[in-house]
């Protein structure tokens, strides 16, 4: 049970940080037993790269999805820009979706819920 830093984000979730001591079980240097506990949390000021991630892809698709209404108001002139705008929207909806279902699979890993 060797001690490490926690890094705490802004949106919950966590990463390991620094190794801070030795425990009794393991002896030999720079080696640690496997098993982490916490010695510090250190509060971060921003999200994780996930949820960065998420939040990125989520502004754009939202701004694809915006160009395309002005464009169907503006009378579907620009129809091919309005398929590659809704093949975009499609993709970047995947995407989220995945990058959500990681966040959840790594929480769940954690809290065991």
């Amino acid at each position: 049970m060797c001690f490490f830093d926690q890094h705490r984000f802004l949106c919950g979730d966590w990463k390991w940080g620094h190794f801070r001591q030795h425990c009794n079980r393991e002896y030999r240097t720079g080696e640690t037993c496997g098993i982490k506990l916490i010695m510090n949390t250190h509060a971060v000021n921003q999200k994780c790269k996930l949820c960065d991630k998420i939040e990125t892809k989520t502004r754009r698709r939202n701004a694809e999805v915006e160009r395309v209404k002005r464009w169907e108001r503006d009378g579907g002139k620009f129809r091919a820009s309005i398929e590659k705008s809704q093949d975009a929207i499609s993709i970047l909806t995947k995407e989220i979706h995945m990058l959500t279902s990681e966040r959840q699979r790594k929480l769940q890993a954690v809290t065991g819920r």
